[in-house]
């Protein structure tokens, strides 16, 4: 493999707060030209005067996307390729979990859509610039909530079924078959692809479903001691996306800097190809290729 390119290129989705936020701020001190996309146009102008301020060489571009809609991720892919003709990291960060059930306007389920089905269609789109770089890597930020999730993943429409905690974890499990099956449908080319857990990090994850649910979160993993700052959830994927040591990593999950086997269904290829085929019937998205 070549080696990195000395000026790199990140797309870093949910890059406003938590560990989004502090993997921009790392990769932009180790001198990383980014690439925003978030759906909240006034966080994004604040986080693009903060990171300007502390690095003047490298270039911040910013998107507004609600990953959720894939109207919004087709349109933003095809603002992002007139722009940028090359990319060399994508970081697919944006999450969320909804305890009470919700459809988007597109007719999906609301946290598959944000985890799992924007990110696939942006991916699958942005393909080709990813295919300029010398080095591309697609790291895709799951959990350890993964381990938990089963097969296949579905598209909830009825709230009667409708489980918010096991939706979350199929969603983080997508993540991971996602990863793995997008490492295989490229392994003729250099792009490689990987899934990250993070750890328990202190965000306002589970905010949106109330602050009881959101302490609890927290208390969970403070009681177990592992409650981790945005700092130290964000270094493995930054390691990930900067260190010339990982440019041949593909198709793995890691942890703490180290590659762990993730749950056994993840490595079902039938399971990746049906989500694989699945995710391309509900988005309409195919894989863009040069």
């Amino acid at each position: 493999m070549e080696g990195l390119p000395d000026k790199m290129r990140c797309l870093i989705t949910g890059p406003t707060s938590g560990i989004g936020a502090a993997v921009a701020q790392q990769l932009a001190a180790r001198g990383f030209d980014l690439v925003l996309l978030g759906r909240n146009p006034a966080k994004l102008e604040r986080m693009l005067v903060n990171l300007r301020k502390k690095r003047e060489d490298i270039d911040i571009g910013s998107f507004v996307c609600d990953l959720s809609r894939i109207q919004e991720v087709r349109s933003v892919a095809d603002q992002i390729k007139r722009r940028y003709d090359r990319l060399d990291i994508m970081i697919n960060n944006a999450g969320g979990r909804y305890l009470r059930h919700q459809v988007t306007k597109d007719g999906f389920e609301l946290t598959l859509a944000t985890n799992h089905l924007g990110h696939f269609a942006l991916t699958l789109s942005l393909a080709e610039v990813l295919e300029d770089s010398p080095c591309p890597m697609v790291i895709n930020v799951s959990s350890g909530a993964h381990y938990s999730g089963q097969v296949p993943i579905e598209n909830i429409l009825s709230p009667d079924e409708y489980d918010g905690r096991r939706q979350y974890a199929d969603s983080k499990l997508a993540n991971v078959l996602f990863a793995y099956g997008l490492a295989r449908h490229l392994n003729n080319t250099r792009i490689h692809a990987n899934a990250v857990d993070p750890g328990g990090v202190a965000t306002n994850f589970a905010r949106n479903d109330g602050i009881l649910c959101w302490l609890r979160h927290r208390m969970a993993y403070g009681i177990r001691r592992q409650l981790r700052s945005p700092s130290q959830g964000a270094d493995t994927i930054a390691f990930l996306a900067s260190a010339a040591e990982t440019r041949e990593i593909s198709g793995c999950y890691l942890k703490d800097r180290c590659v762990l086997r993730s749950s056994e269904v993840s490595y079902n290829l039938a399971a990746q190809e049906v989500l694989w085929n699945r995710s391309v019937e509900w988005t309409q998205v195919h894989l863009a290729r040069t």
